[in-house]
């Protein structure tokens, strides 16, 4: 649906050539703000209703009262069934959020959701065979529960903005209780202006910055300098360069394709993709909104550092 408006308004009513540059960079672009408002707009509205009905205390309590590891795995398992790109898990990154999830469980979640879904998962294994989804597959659910937990340990709740948490327990809106359906329904049109106020600029300015590299970084330059197997720069590099290029788990696995054409290594590729995938530069924009720079800087940093490891490791074994 959003693709097929992207290429409606762009190449048939605009007449951009769909092979230029700045014809795979203004689809991007459209493409994208179109599905991130729509998500926005769906899953917090929705997420309002439901705290309508239900009090964030209430999910606490729920939550509290499930082992710690059990909720962390229905979150990933919620994650991997979601076929979002990295943008677009932040509304439910939102929504959890201000349900009351612990943030050690969310960011488990927020993960998952870019990294791993199953219609990339069928296509990593027509494509690349199912020993290279099997391995980037288990590499992603490994990386999302330890990462979550990792990020709990520095108790991420202190750098939530506080506009969040006041959306959590009610102060952000001066409304008494209304369980009527209209009232649900004022209440939750009343949260989706609250957010989507705050954040809509980082929106268009996340996605326009990936919509750039998206049209303009060749494929080719980025198999060129990624180097072979026995080049231990070229793990963090692949790391590195998947930053700002911007695209889901789908979407990368031509490039992986390409790249192990060429000759580049498994583990490098599988690091480039996780980075794509879920360490994406637009994604940072968005989640700065919600979270301040020092859990930012951790989650990124986190991320980084486990995919390092993973390409190092698959290039070693492999």
């Amino acid at each position: 649906m959003f693709e097929a408006f992207a290429s409606l308004l762009i190449y048939q009513i605009l007449g951009v050539d769909p092979a230029s540059h700045t014809g795979a960079a203004l689809h991007f672009f459209v493409m994208d703000t179109t599905k991130i408002f729509f998500l926005l707009f769906i899953i917090i509205y929705v997420m309002g209703l439901l705290r309508a009905m239900l009090s964030p205390e209430r999910v606490r309590e729920y939550v509290r009262g499930k082992p710690k590891w059990l909720a962390r795995t229905l979150a990933i398992i919620l994650g991997a069934v979601t076929p979002f790109c990295s943008c677009s898990s932040v509304p439910l990154f939102i929504g959890f959020v201000e349900a009351g999830i612990p943030l050690g469980v969310t960011f488990s979640f927020l993960i998952a959701s870019p990294m791993i879904n199953e219609v990339a998962a069928v296509i990593l294994v027509g494509i690349l065979g199912w020993q290279l989804a099997a391995l980037y597959i288990g590499a992603g659910l490994l990386v999302a529960y330890v990462g979550g937990v990792v990020m709990e340990r520095f108790r991420p709740e202190r750098w939530v903005e506080d506009y969040v948490w006041k959306i959590q327990m009610g102060e952000a809106q001066a409304i008494t209780p209304d369980n009527s359906l209209s009232g649900r329904h004022r209440f939750a049109i009343a949260e989706v202006k609250e957010i989507i106020g705050r954040i809509w600029k980082w929106v268009f300015a996340g996605v326009a910055l990936g919509a750039l590299f998206h049209g303009y970084v060749p494929e080719a330059w980025v198999v060129e300098y990624l180097g072979g197997k026995d080049n231990w720069f070229a793990v963090p590099g692949a790391v590195a360069l998947g930053v700002p290029l911007y695209s889901n788990a789908t979407g990368v696995i031509p490039l992986a394709e390409a790249m192990l054409g060429k000759g580049v290594a498994i583990g490098t590729t599988l690091a480039l993709m996780m980075s794509i995938a879920a360490l994406s530069l637009p994604e940072m924009l968005i989640l700065r909104k919600i979270i301040r720079w020092p859990a930012l800087a951790i989650y990124a940093s986190v991320l980084a550092v486990a995919f390092t490891l993973f390409g190092w490791t698959f290039n070693l074994i492999t």
